[in-house]
This record gives C-alpha cells, sequence and structure tokens, in this order.
C-alpha cells in the first residue's frame, strides 16, 4: 500500500473515530455503519481523482459531488432526477429534513430516536462534512496536523450534548485516531527520503525487532499526551451547575416506546414562549366544572432530581389511546371523582410542544401528531406538533380526596417508592433535618406532607419573590431555607426535596394556576399564571397536588387545618393575580410599586417567565470576548487578501536610496512580480534564472508587449544586483509590477480574477513561514541540548 493510501486510509478511521462520541446521542447507533460506507466511498472518490491525477480542488470537488449524490440517493431519492440528479425540490427536501432535525433535538433528550430522518440526515451529513475536510487537508494537501479542527468541532458537539459520563472515553478514541493520522503523515514523509535510520537492532533473521524509532517515539509522545489531557482536568475546579439554573433544567432520556421518546425540556420550553414582559393570554379555557379553583393545567411533571435540578425521567411513548385513557395509578374506587370537560384554546402565538390539560385526564380530542406518555399522562407532539392556534377538548377526573383517606393511606408500592423518594449525596443535610424538624409530632405521610405546606405558604416565614437571586449547586436548597425568598420553583423544589428526605414520595409538576374568569363565562390563563408545584403519591388516591407557594394557586381543600389564626389562602378563591370580577379581556401587565410589593399585591413572574442566575449578568470581559469575535469573524474570509495587501505594500513601498539597498529593494520587488504571477495560476519555478523566469511569465500569462516589456526590464534589473560588482538601483520597478499585474489580470476571466483577489495562491507562504520558523526553534533546542548535558555532567 502506497504512502498516501494509507494515509487515506488513516483520515477515514479518524473521521469514524472521532464520530464514535456520537453514538450516545441516538438509538440506536446504527447510522455509523451507514456513515461509514458513504464515507469510504467518499474516500475512494478522493483516492480515485489523486491518483489520475486532477488538481487539488478538482479532486475536493469531485467528492463533494459524489457525496452530494449519495445523500440525495439516500434522503431525497423521489424529489431528485432519475433518483440521484438533485434539483430544487431535492434541496427543498434536505431544507425540510434540516429544520425537522432542528426541531427534534430541541424536543427530545439523549438519546433521541433515530427514525428522525432529520436526524439520521445533520449525523451522516455531518459525518461526510467532517470527512471531507479531514480527507482534503491530510491527504489532498498533504497537511494532517490541520486536519485535527474539523476532528476536534465533531467531537466538541458530541462532548456538549452528551448528559453520560463516558466523554473521556470518546475523546480517547477520537484523539487516537488524531494520532495516528499524524503518525501516518510522519511515516509518509520520512518513507518519501529513502530508509529511516535508527531504530531497534535486528534479530539474526535480518527481521527488525520493533518499530523504528521516530515511530516509537511518535508512539510515546502520543500516549503521552493523552494521559496528560485524561488526568489534568481531573485535578482542575469543576464548573457545578445550580439547582435552578434556567440553561440546566435538563431532560430525561429513555429507549423509546412506540418509535418516539418524550424528553421535552418543559421549562426551557416554556420560558422561551412565556417570558415577555406584557401578561398576555396564553389560553382560553371553557369548563363544565363548578369549582375553578382546581382547574390546574398541567403540562409534565419533574420526578428525577439529581441535586441539581428536577427533570422528566427515562420515559417511553405510545400512541394516544382511542377512547379513555386508562385509570391513574395508584386511584381506587373509593374515592370521589367527577368527571369534566374542558375545551381549551391556544393563542396562536403560544408553541408548547407539551399539552396543557387538567390532571388527571381520562380522554382527549385533538387534532395533528401528538403521542402519549402514560406514566405522566401527559401528551407531547411529535415531528414540530406544538399547541399552536389548536383547540381541543378534554375529558378529565376532578379527584376529591377527604383529609381521612389521605391519613389513611396505605403504604405505596415498593416500586414506586424507591423511585420517587431517591436522593442524592450532595443533597446538604440541612435539608433533611428542616424537614424532620417541620414535621415534629405529625403521625402520617399526609400531616407531614400538610405541615411542609403550611411551612412553606404560613408560619415558615418566606416571602415570595421574583427577584431573588439564588446561588447555583448542590446548596442551592439549603440557601433558600436560610434567605427564606423566591418564587414557585423554589417553593416546589424544596418541598418535594423534604418530603422524599422524609420517604414520601414526590415529584414537581409545571403548568398553569388557575386563570382569571371572564364575562362569558371562560377563563383567561395568562403569563403570570405559569406555575410550578409539587405532587405527593397516596395509595388510593394517586398523584395530589399540593400548594407551599405563598399567594399563588389555591390551596386544596383536603389539605385544610383547623389550626387558629391560619393564613392558607380559602381554596374557593383563584389565584391572588386573578381578578376579583370576571373581565371581558385578558389581564394586562400592571406598573408595581414598592408598597405593593410589601403587601404581596403584585402578580408574579412565571416559574418558568424568569430564569434564575446566579450573578449579577454577564462580565464585561465576557461581553469584551463576544464583541471582538463577532468583529473578528468577518475578516476571517478576508485575511488572505489581507495579507496579500500587506505584503504587496511593503515590498514595493518606500526603500532606501543608498547602493546597501538595491538589492533587498529589487529581488523584493521580483518575488512580488512572481507570487502575482503564481495568484493569477502561474507556478513560480525556482530552479530558473530571471530571464528564463520572466519569459515563462510572459509565455503563459499571453501578456501584451507593454506588460512583456516591463516584466523582462524587472528580471534584468534582479540579474544586474546578482551578478553585477556593483549593484545599482534601478527606477521604476514598482510601476512596471504594475504594468505586468495589469496585463496578467486583463488576459484571465472572471472567476481567476476574483480567486487571485480573494483567494490568492500566494498566501500558502505564510504557511511555509511558520513552518521553517519551527524547524528552526527545533533545531536551536536540539543544538542546546549538549550544552544542557554537559553542564548536567559537570555539576554530577
Amino acid at each position: 500500500m502506497s504512502g498516501r493510501a494509507r494515509l487515506a486510509l488513516c483520515a477515514w478511521a479518524a473521521t469514524l473515530m472521532a464520530a464514535c462520541a456520537l453514538l450516545p446521542l441516538v438509538d440506536p447507533a446504527t447510522w455509523i455503519l451507514q456513515a461509514a460506507l458513504l464515507l469510504a466511498v467518499q474516500s475512494g472518490v478522493g483516492a480515485a481523482a489523486r491518483r489520475v491525477p486532477l488538481a487539488r480542488p478538482l479532486t475536493i470537488a469531485a467528492q463533494a459531488l459524489v457525496t452530494l449524490v449519495f445523500l440525495t440517493l439516500v434522503f431525497a431519492r423521489q424529489q431528485a432526477l432519475a433518483g440521484l440528479v438533485p434539483g430544487p425540490q431535492a434541496f427543498q427536501r434536505f431544507a425540510d429534513l434540516l429544520r425537522q432535525g432542528g426541531d427534534d433535538i430541541a424536543r427530545y433528550a439523549i438519546p433521541a430516536p433515530l427514525e428522525s430522518d432529520g436526524i439520521r440526515l445533520m449525523l451522516v451529513g455531518g459525518v461526510l462534512v467532517i470527512g471531507l475536510l479531514v480527507d482534503a487537508l491530510a491527504v489532498t494537501f498533504r497537511s494532517a496536523a490541520p486536519a485535527g479542527l474539523p476532528l476536534l468541532a465533531l467531537y466538541s458537539v458530541a462532548a456538549g450534548l452528551s448528559e453520560g459520563g463516558t466523554d473521556w472515553l470518546w475523546f480517547l478514541v477520537a484523539a487516537a485516531g488524531y494520532l495516528m493520522l499524524l503518525l501516518a503523515e510522519g511515516r509518509d514523509r520520512l518513507s518519501q527520503w529513502g530508509r529511516v535510520f535508527g531504530g531497534t537492532p535486528r534479530t539474526p533473521g535480518g527481521e527488525r525487532s520493533g518499530a523504528v524509532a521516530p515511530v516509537r517515539t511518535g508512539r510515546r509522545i502520543g500516549a503521552f499526551a493523552l494521559g496528560v489531557a485524561l488526568v489534568v482536568p481531573l485535578a482542575l475546579p469543576a464548573m457545578d451547575g445550580g439547582l435552578l439554573d434556567s440553561a440546566k433544567t435538563g431532560v430525561g432520556s429513555g429507549s423509546g416506546g412506540g418509535g418516539t421518546i418524550s424528553a421535552v425540556n418543559p421549562l426551557v420550553s416554556l420560558r422561551d414562549s412565556l417570558n415577555v414582559d406584557e401578561n398576555r393570554e396564553v389560553l382560553s379555557v371553557d369548563t363544565d366544572s363548578e369549582d375553578l379553583s382546581n382547574l390546574y393545567l398541567r403540562i409534565v411533571s419533574l420526578d428525577d432530581f439529581d441535586g441539581t435540578t428536577w427533570k422528566p425521567s427515562k420515559r417511553h411513548i405510545t400512541a394516544v389511546p382511542d377512547g379513555s385513557f386508562p385509570t391513574p395509578v395508584g386511584l381506587g374506587p373509593d374515592t370521589k371523582r367527577v368527571e369534566t370537560r374542558t375545551t381549551i384554546s391556544a393563542a396562536d402565538w403560544y408553541a408548547q410542544d407539551w399539552l396543557p390539560m387538567p390532571y388527571p385526564p381520562s380522554g382527549v380530542r385533538i387534532a395533528g401528531s401528538w403521542r402519549y406518555e402514560p406514566v405522566g399522562m401527559t401528551l407531547v407532539g411529535d415531528h414540530g406538533q406544538n399547541t399552536r392556534g389548536l383547540t381541543y377538548e378534554v375529558r378529565s377526573l376532578n379527584v376529591q380526596p377527604t383529609a381521612d383517606q389521605l391519613a389513611a393511606a396505605p403504604p405505596p408500592p415498593a416500586a414506586l417508592k424507591r423511585e420517587h423518594t431517591e436522593l442524592p449525596d450532595s443533597l446538604p443535610e440541612v435539608v433533611s433535618e428542616t424537614a424532620r424538624q417541620v414535621t415534629a409530632g405529625a403521625a402520617n405521610s399526609y400531616e407531614q406532607a400538610v405541615k411542609l405546606q403550611e411551612y412553606f405558604a404560613v408560619n415558615g416565614g418566606f416571602e415570595y419573590d421574583t427577584e431573588v437571586k439564588v446561588g447555583s449547586g448542590s446548596q442551592a436548597i439549603a440557601r433558600f431555607l436560610k434567605d427564606k425568598q423566591g418564587f414557585c420553583v423554589h417553593f416546589s423544589f424544596a418541598m418535594a426535596a423534604m418530603a422524599r428526605s422524609l420517604d414520601i414520595p414526590a415529584r414537581v409538576a409545571v403548568g398553569f394556576a388557575p386563570g382569571s374568569p371572564q364575562a362569558d363565562g371562560s377563563v383567561s390563563v395568562g403569563l403570570r399564571d405559569a406555575h410550578a408545584w409539587p405532587e405527593v403519591y397516596f395509595e388510593g388516591v394517586g398523584w395530589t397536588r399540593f400548594e407551599p407557594t405563598p399567594t399563588r394557586g389555591t390551596t386544596p381543600s383536603y389539605t385544610q387545618t383547623e389550626t387558629p389564626g391560619s393564613t392558607v389562602p380559602d381554596p374557593a378563591l383563584p389565584s391572588r393575580n386573578a381578578e376579583t370580577e370576571p373581565s371581558a379581556a385578558p389581564s394586562t401587565s400592571e406598573s408595581c410599586t414598592a408598597q405593593d410589593k410589601k403587601l404581596d399585591a403584585c402578580g408574579g413572574e412565571s416559574a418558568v417567565a424568569v430564569p434564575v442566575t446566579g450573578g449579577d449578568g454577564p462580565k464585561w470581559y465576557g461581553v469584551l470576548a463576544w464583541v471582538l469575535g463577532g468583529l473578528a469573524v468577518p475578516l476571517i474570509p478576508l485575511a488572505p487578501m489581507l495579507w496579500r495587501l500587506r505584503t504587496r505594500s511593503v515590498r514595493l513601498g518606500a526603500h532606501g536610496r543608498a547602493e546597501a539597498d538595491a538589492g533587498p529593494h529589487t529581488l523584493a520587488v521580483w518575488q512580488e512580480l512572481t507570487d502575482t504571477a503564481w495568484d493569477f495560476g502561474i507556478l513560480p519555478e525556482e530552479s530558473q534564472t530571471p530571464r528564463k523566469a520572466a519569459a515563462r511569465i510572459v509565455r503563459l500569462g499571453r501578456l501584451e508587449p507593454t506588460a512583456a516589456a516591463a516584466v523582462h526590464r524587472v528580471a534584468d534589473a534582479v540579474e544586474q544586483v546578482l551578478y553585477a560588482p556593483r549593484p545599482r538601483l534601478t527606477a521604476g520597478l514598482t510601476e512596471d509590477v504594475h504594468r505586468a499585474s495589469a496585463g496578467l489580470r486583463a488576459a484571465v476571466g472572471r472567476g481567476t480574477r476574483l480567486r487571485a483577489r480573494f483567494a490568492p495562491r500566494s498566501t500558502v507562504r505564510v504557511v511555509w513561514a511558520v513552518s521553517a520558523r519551527w524547524a528552526a526553534l527545533k533545531q536551536r533546542a536540539v543544538a542546546a541540548r549538549p550544552t544542557w548535558r554537559k553542564a548536567s555532567g559537570q555539576q554530577g
């Protein structure tokens, strides 16, 4: 196998090894086989083009064209001409799939479903693009070191999305592939110089007993670099996300049932939809229920607590059941329930992936593509489906347990209790200690839950404040218990965690509190009604709502106590931000004075409308870095042109008039002339004399007599300073270079002129200069090494 073929094979393998970092993101991972096959075809086309040989740009163009044809064959066959040639419809299909893939990535957790063609196209197409870049850099241009940048980009995307603890393994695989590529290029370069000297001694049979010295040294350096990259981060301080950090509200993942995975981040999607200043109407609700105080619209439940945040656990989803939904888990026949019908109309601007419904639902009539998650009894949109402008009807159960039923509830099933009382070891001890102190004297789980609710809502001294800044990390709940300020996310998260510390199954629900009754009998649910609340499980009743947030929502009737002076809100009243009398229009945003804030008379921001941060906003240096980066981005494509303009200005600019200045100036002008010819496609021939090189430029550039004479005058000046005993300055050389440049420009087409201006070929001298300086630096280091050793020996 030739050196270039070996290098191409290593480039193919390195790309696949870096792509392995994407394997945990999708289930199943069979897409990697398709990507490997198409990548092999792409690499084979490149090898064939280089063997012809084609010019480097044509080689890359051929690979890109074949890649596009195969992607069309796989993903847009029906829209292509003859099933292979991509046309406008095929490109529209690609755009639709990419849009669908973006929606799926935003909606699904890890691992996402592979049956989504959008995600498959993004994976396979992304790997092929990276593979093309790696092959072009490492094989076509024979520069393997820069090929590490696209490989790093591929790994970084996967590492940024992955939630697992095996990122180090995929880094090891990707780094090993890159080192293999570097070693292959180094071996190919050495082989061009003949036999590699050095290495292990030969065995009696004449064979070497091991790898040659350069290869062995490269392996050692690579292994050492990998070890450092893996070990050093362990000694660095880690960045810890916050319990209430809006950017890390995470989602669970699942293996997917019914072909789709229910894994949307409800807090992020709500925050994106509702985080506006105006209290606009989100939903208009018509119901036959006589009790509007319990008309909570639940979106999803968060039952996985990792010490940093609450999120949905791994779940399977299925098709929406026809007819009635199954009986809610834990709901027994002795518990009173009343079925109600509710018609909900979503605003045309409200795009929510999860369907807001009263809990527990017993049936739903809705148009569109939806899936059913049986554990949480929720509906999630499939492939871009959302609530925007929809009207749907929900049948639900208004469960009405009594306090006696909840107090006498038998123990929950062992599996459910184990799953919903799990707490991380990082949770501060003060959380469980406070829970035990607050619930002291309670006779059962129900009384404990009621005491926790009253602690937050009534007698614990907590204040509802949407502007509080809570820190991040595992200490967030402890800090909230100390500062006693926050909004519904803080209260619900804290109560659910404290309930779990008492072995009471608990989770957090996200949705909307009861809205404002209107004159036409409907209920207007606005932005400020968005809410989060804890749910506690009682056998025979099921998941039961509690309301620990002061001045928000309604307190359930089954949790009211007989304590004198209790300030628990009247359950017959709607949320504090609801209007006392019906209104024909949705509520509007009102300014809030300091006195109103003290009296808790202001409507609070949504639990998801106001992200909680642990600092005072972005740091100045972060803003400065983003600004400088934004300014630098448009300059990157123009860098070759700017460098070329600067170089031309220096070479043809002002110079000294002494005889000593004749040589440097004339040679600089000559180099500018040859580089200009190179930019227009005439490669320099360093072995030719100036006179022959000038004749070659005139012939290949098809120059007119005026431009040709200018080229020969510059060549004569170069020979004069090279061979004359006393070199002298020649006037007019700068003007001659300009005349020659104009002649070269006039003899070529528009495409070549644009290439010479914006992507001049002579800019490769920058790479050569950097390489030369690096080689010189290594030579100085090698030359200094004996001196170090000698000094060390003398000291010893």
